[in-house]
């Protein structure tokens, strides 16, 4: 009971320090709002660094939500230009980042903590797709980017465009073939008409991501492989035993 008194006579001394009782209140709001802010001013330098490009040669496009079918996909960037269609996929992360154009998720290290995320290569060919269908244009006019923030530490084994932010406008420059022999500005003008800007479709669009990510944990839990619906097996690799798609090598899913 003296312990528990103690406690209490010390909790109240707190409590009652109005300077203690602010601070408490910056670290809670700070802990609330700090990934928001942080994604924020990631857009912002983005956009920021995008205003560098010439604008007679290219047109930049922020925040593009499209639905192709029964699919919308959010695409964070779209620069239109003769040399091509840049589409811009933008990771506000920092730490240590591992990955490959072939694993489904990549690795962030945030010291000893370790969080996965999907493959934004991955991501970034479903944009690519819808696109190639809505607008009705080839394959290879579009030159899909991954960009991290600066702070990222990047150690990715990739044929791919992923770069870090200060290397995202030289590496759109760096295309300088013209493949686009037609006015830049129709398909810029029909991205604009076929872009979504209505609050509660964009909310559903972050609702039905959710469902997606629910729905394929799910199936893991059930020993369903969620990208191509074959079962889980447990199979043998140079580092032990793993989870992974019975139907492999065409599906290299693996359960991490």
């Amino acid at each position: 009971m003296e312990i528990i008194k103690e406690f209490l006579k010390i909790l109240l001394i707190l409590i009652t320090n109005k300077y203690i009782v602010i601070m408490l209140v910056l670290i809670i709001l700070v802990n609330i709002f700090y990934p928001k802010f942080r994604g924020f001013m990631g857009e912002f330098w983005v956009k920021q660094e995008l205003k560098k490009l010439p604008k007679d040669k290219y047109m930049v496009i922020n925040d593009v939500m499209l639905k192709n079918n029964d699919n919308t996909h959010q695409i964070d960037h779209l620069i239109i230009s003769q040399f091509g269609i840049f589409v811009i996929e933008m990771k506000n992360y920092y730490g240590l980042i591992l990955g490959n154009d072939h694993k489904d998720k990549w690795i962030q290290y945030l010291g000893k903590k370790k969080n996965y995320f999907l493959n934004p290569i991955y991501q970034n060919y479903g944009h690519v797709k819808a696109l190639e269908e809505l607008l009705n244009l080839d394959n290879n006019v579009f030159i899909p980017i991954v960009c991290f923030s600066n702070q990222a530490k990047l150690k990715i084994e990739t044929k791919n465009n992923v770069v870090p932010l200060d290397y995202l406008i030289s590496n759109i420059k760096s295309y300088k073939k013209i493949i686009l022999e037609f006015d830049i500005e129709t398909i810029y003008n029909k991205v604009i008409n076929l872009n979504i800007t209505e609050k509660s479709e964009r909310k559903k669009h972050v609702k039905n991501i959710r469902y997606k990510l629910d729905e394929d944990k799910e199936k893991i839990n059930n020993m369903i492989c969620p990208r191509c619906g074959s079962n889980l097996v447990t199979r043998t690799g140079k580092y032990g035993p793993f989870i992974g798609c019975s139907s492999y090598p065409k599906c290299k899913f693996i359960k991490k």
